[in-house]
């Protein structure tokens, strides 16, 4: 009986219908299910931010023969989508087909993921016992849906990091929650009035808060009066703007070029080694506090210091998590920032992707967990294997499918959080792209100076690393063996 039953999608983004493409194509039944009002709810959420991948990086080769089964018309491949964009012309179109419409149940929010009459604890009959998903409406109302397996591809939007470094709201946080925003606000559109003529702080150092930074530079030239502070973790930005030039997504270089600009020119006052631990508000306006320092007042403030999964729902289920990263154990090692240093997570699947509990995976942005590295093509070969998998194609499950651009960047510990640089010049970068949905994680949440000098390609080190007389040193590699990618010395 359970062979017969869906299997059951959890989230009708980018990944998850993705997923639902690759299922239909080995006619595997499915249920996509929805918390918001219609697919991409939390894309929509950013939809007035470009991507720095194009087209061609942003659409599955599943959903794809889909569509165009239908005479849909991708978009032109190097262009670069808004979120919006990406939803009206590529997720919606792909929702209304009538492979998949049929199965998406949107505005039901799973809050509880279980074993049919089976807690955590219980052996007996588990594999062979249904998955069984707890669902509520908007108003309230509560159903159950139970599945064959389960695919689960809520991403992280909905979970941001707080403001606080240590991990948990900072003392004052969640008082003056009515002057914080968690994200990117579309400061040039619909949240305009909220910061026009306003003293702004920004916190993350990833590239949301990049376009916040940018977007609020822009404002201060039209409404005189709008100030920006902008709080980092990092105690220097070394190279956390990126490649530039070197980027092999030219959107991402030059967003980091612009940052950089501004703050050499005065238009933001950049803080960096800034941990805040308190808020209070005073008759002045907001105080923020990294232990007995304080920043000048300000009015609003805007958090974009990276995403983390929402584990809750699953918490009748058997994971094997990594206790840092919070991604799969066998994902982790992979994708950890405190150690990775080139960016080159190569493609993984269902091997990477199995947890105890079998039948059950965790896909996307939220497979990556804590990680700021994920990639939305990584996501797609992710759902192609697992949709495999669950057909019993096992050969096509463990076959790389996924080609990544050599990208001419790349990453090093002291930039953790997928912000490039150059390792050894663009002939010599490590083949994998670190190309985002959108880069939604901060850059050094941790101080990483030491791991960078001991990464070979670290950029305290990579002028020499990649000098031939020093490779055997660098990579470890015994004379006459090639240098090891993970060191980018290739």
């Amino acid at each position: 009986m359970t062979e017969r039953l869906p299997i059951a999608i959890i989230g009708a983004g980018p990944v998850g219908l993705a997923a639902a493409a690759h299922l239909h194509e080995y006619g595997l039944p499915f249920v996509v299910v929805e918390a918001g009002p219609r697919v991409g709810h939390n894309v929509l959420s950013w939809g007035h931010v470009q991507l720095f991948s194009p087209w061609s990086e942003t659409i599955d080769s599943a959903a794809a023969r889909l569509l165009e089964s239908t005479g849909w018309r991708a978009p032109n491949p190097t262009s670069y989508p808004t979120g919006r964009a990406l939803v009206e012309r590529y997720l919606a179109p792909l929702a209304a087909h009538p492979a998949i419409q049929p199965a998406l149940r949107l505005s039901r929010r799973v809050v509880a993921v279980t074993r049919a009459g089976l807690d955590k604890m219980k052996n007996a009959g588990r594999e062979r016992a249904p998955f069984v998903l707890h669902l509520t409406g908007p108003d309230g109302s509560e159903e159950t849906l139970a599945a064959r397996a389960v695919i689960d591809a809520s991403g992280t939007w909905a979970t941001p990091n707080p403001l606080g470094a240590s991990g948990v709201p900072a003392l004052g946080e969640r008082a003056l929650a009515s002057n914080i925003f968690y994200g990117i606000p579309d400061v040039l559109g619909a949240h305009r009035g909220r910061y026009a003529g306003r003293r702004v702080l920004v916190a993350g150092s990833g590239h949301s808060a990049f376009n916040a930074v940018l977007d609020l530079a822009k404002l201060a030239e039209e409404a005189p009066g709008t100030t920006i502070t902008w709080v980092v973790r990092r105690g220097t930005m070394g190279q956390a703007y990126g490649g530039g030039a070197r980027d092999a997504l030219p959107a991402r270089g030059e967003l980091g070029r612009r940052v950089e600009e501004l703050v050499a020119r005065g238009a933001i006052q950049l803080v960096t080694g800034w941990h805040t631990d308190r808020l209070e508000r005073a008759p002045d306006g907001i105080r923020v506090f990294a232990g007995e320092r304080s920043l000048a007042p300000v009015d609003e403030i805007i958090v974009a210091t990276g995403l983390r999964p929402d584990l809750s729902m699953l918490s009748e289920l058997r994971l094997g998590l990594d206790p840092a990263v919070e991604a799969p154990v066998a994902l982790a090692p992979l994708i950890d920032p405190n150690v990775h240093s080139c960016g080159t997570v190569r493609p993984h699947g269902v091997d990477e992707l199995t947890h105890p509990e079998p039948d059950f995976y965790i896909v996307g942005m939220k497979s990556y967990g804590r990680a700021p590295t994920f990639l939305l093509l990584t996501g797609y070969e992710q759902v192609r294997s697992v949709a495999a998998a669950l057909a019993g194609d096992w050969e096509a499950a463990r076959r790389v499918e996924l080609v990544l651009p050599e990208t001419g960047v790349c990453s090093g510990p002291v930039a953790a959080g997928g912000i490039e640089v150059s390792c050894c010049g663009p002939q010599a970068a490590a083949p994998a792209r670190a190309s985002a949905l959108i880069d939604l994680t901060p850059v050094g949440q941790v101080a990483l100076l030491d791991a960078a000098q001991a990464s070979c390609c670290a950029p305290v080190v990579q002028e020499s690393c990649c000098a031939p007389e020093a490779k055997d040193d660098c990579c470890g590699t015994a004379a006459g063996e090639p240098a090891g990618a993970s060191c980018g010395c290739l």
